[in-house]
Parts: structure tokens; C-alpha cells; sequence
């Protein structure tokens, strides 16, 4: 789910491209300005505070792509405006809560409560300053530990989500395998390959991803706030441990397991949906649900999709399939990642 720590990277991203934005936006209504100077200017000062690490590379790339600007005024301008641009975001963003320590996550045990271990990781995201202003989207929690709802979905991935499912066919299994990896840098790789047959243009582009960036992480730290709130258990405790829910329709299974590695954090809403249904509704207002996508994992075959509702079906499926999620917090976590995105694209214009 995410990036590591699971979805920490996804602010770090809206911080670059909202910052990417206002410097194109500025270099448009200059004039005589190298706008992809700007743009670069602004995504390296963004980046070289945050990682520094990675400031040697940075600083290279920058040199790169400046050499490749033939009118040096028009550069140096460009310049001037993308670091005023990363300035101003960097400057947005201190004191907002980002790697508190002090915020601690210990729910006392009980049937449906997830526990440690490993520890909840990050605990904080829940409580950091939002990226953009927009009103929260409201959310119904977990079903009932005896609801109909909730017996179905525990035996749906009980069934299909188990490291040992009879069940579950190799199709949906190499979905879930695929799935599993980073869906944040996966969906961005085969945008970009997108956008370069499909161009569209220096403020479109950077807007659509301000846009993106900024609704993953809004809908990533609402995600938080629940899983940190409500703490609710994942499938590969809620089926070893049945025989506490008070709930007749469930049996204990000692022996479950998921089919993927468990994150280290609560399952409810699902940060993995959060990652997709964003990132599918700003591409879909934007471009058309059409949107023809290949996305490339490690070790696994290509997938290509030519719609974006296709591409969400099988991303909220792979999270059942793959044992950790409930049905619920996928449905309910594209709720908030389509809602938040479409409040956030009227924020940002």
C-alpha cells in the first residue's frame, strides 16, 4: 500500500507538483521566460530539501536539462521563478505535523481492534496539515462485527484471500501479485509513457498531476484518520481470532494466512484504494475514462488496460484476493479517493 513508509511518499509528491504548477502557472504569465526551466527549478529545490540524499543527482539533472535551454536570460528567469515557486511550498509546510513522534497508537485488545506487530506505521499521517483546503468526505466505518455485511466479506477473503485458497484462480492470484507493488510509482510510470505519444501541453500536464498528488495524499491522510481512529482488524487476525466476534456465522481458522505480506497498519479504509481511485478520477475527469494504460511491475508481465474503470476493478479486487482487505474498505476507500479527488480539482484550477 504506498510508498515507504507506505504512504508518506505521496506528500512528498503533492509538495513537488503543486510547487512544479505555480511555477509553470507563473512562467505563463511572465512571458519571455523558459517555463521548463522554471518547472525544473522548482521540482529540484522541492526535492533537494526533502532528500537530501539524493542532492548530488539532483543537482545534475538540473545542470542537464539547463544546458539543454539555448537562451540563458530566458533560463536564468526561469530559474529565479521555479525556486521562488519551491520556496513558497517548503516554507507552507513547516511545523505541519509531519513525523511526530509523540503520536502513539495503542487501542486496548478487543474483537475487531487490530493490534501490534509490528508497530502502526506511520501514526501521524492522520494528524498532518491537509495539502489543500477541501471539506472532509464523510464515511459510514467498518460494518458490525455481527452484520450480515460483515460475515459475507469475512468469508468472501477468507476463501479467496488465503496463501493456500483453492479458490482463487491463477488470473486472480497473478492480480493480486501484480497489484502488491507500489501502485503510486506504477500508475505514475504509465502516465508518463501515456503522455509522451499523448502530449498535452506544459500547464495542462503539471496541473493534472498537481491535481493527482494532491488528491492521493488528502484521500491518504483521511485514510489515516480512521485507521489511527478506529483501528480496525485485518482479515489475517479477524479469521484466526472468529471464535471472539460474537458472531455465530464465523469459525476460527488458526492457520490463515494472507497471500501477501500484511502492512503495518490498521485495515480500514484501505490506503491501496486510496492510491488508485484518486489517481483514476482526476485522469477521468480529465482525460475520458478511456485512457489506454500499460502498467509495469518488477518480476511480473505487463498489464495493460484501455479503461480506468477496469484498471480500478481489478486494483480493489487484488486487495481481496491478496487477503488483506475486507470489501468494505476497498468500496469505501474509492468513495473517498473519487470524492476527494473531484473537491479537489475545483480547488484546484
Amino acid at each position: 500500500e504506498g510508498l515507504s513508509p507506505a504512504p508518506v511518499g505521496t506528500l512528498y509528491l503533492s509538495f513537488t507538483s503543486r510547487a512544479v504548477y505555480d511555477a509553470a502557472r507563473e512562467a505563463h504569465r511572465h512571458g519571455r521566460v523558459a517555463a521548463t526551466a522554471a518547472v525544473a527549478r522548482a521540482a529540484h529545490d522541492v526535492l533537494y530539501e526533502y532528500f537530501p540524499g539524493s542532492r548530488p543527482a539532483l543537482d545534475a539533472d538540473l545542470t542537464n536539462h539547463l544546458a539543454q535551454i539555448p537562451d540563458g536570460a530566458k533560463a536564468a528567469l526561469g530559474e529565479t521563478i521555479g525556486a521562488a515557486a519551491a520556496k513558497k511550498m517548503v516554507e507552507s509546510r513547516k511545523d505541519d505535523g509531519r513525523n511526530n513522534t509523540s503520536i502513539l497508537y495503542s487501542k486496548t485488545p478487543a474483537p475487531g481492534v487490530w493490534q501490534p506487530p509490528p508497530a502502526m506505521n506511520p501514526t501521524w499521517l492522520g494528524f498532518v496539515k491537509p495539502v489543500v483546503d477541501i471539506d472532509q468526505v464523510l464515511l459510514d466505518g467498518p460494518d458490525s462485527l455481527t452484520s450480515a455485511a460483515y460475515t459475507a466479506e469475512w468469508d468472501e477473503v477468507r476463501r479467496l484471500g488465503s496463501a493456500t485458497s483453492t479458490e482463487r484462480s491463477i488470473e486472480q492470484t497473478e492480480i493480486a501479485r501484480f497489484f502488491g507493488n507500489n501502485p503510486v510509482v506504477m500508475y505514475r510510470d504509465a502516465l508518463c509513457r501515456y503522455l509522451e505519444a499523448e502530449p498535452l501541453g506544459l500547464i495542462p500536464v503539471t496541473r493534472m498531476f498537481a491535481r493527482i498528488d494532491a488528491a492521493v495524499a488528502m484521500s491518504m491522510i483521511e485514510s489515516w484518520k480512521w485507521k489511527f481512529g478506529v483501528g480496525f482488524w485485518r482479515p489475517s487476525q479477524a479469521i484466526p481470532l472468529a471464535g471472539t466476534d460474537d458472531n455465530s456465522a464465523t469459525t476460527a481458522d488458526g492457520g490463515w494466512v494472507a497471500l501477501l505480506t500484511v502492512p503495518p497498519y490498521p485495515e480500514y479504509t484501505s490506503g491501496h484504494a486510496n492510491a488508485t481511485s484518486p489517481f483514476a478520477e482526476v485522469l477521468r475527469q480529465t482525460l475520458g475514462d478511456g485512457v489506454s494504460l500499460e502498467l509495469r511491475a518488477a518480476n511480473r508481465p505487463n498489464r495493460y488496460y484501455t479503461t480506468l474503470t477496469a484498471l480500478e476493478h481489478d486494483a480493489l479486487n487484488s486487495r481481496i484476493w491478496g487477503g488483506l482487505h475486507f470489501r468494505d474498505a476497498m468500496e469505501d476507500g474509492y468513495y473517498l479517493g473519487h470524492e476527494t479527488a473531484q473537491r479537489v480539482m475545483r480547488a484546484l484550477r
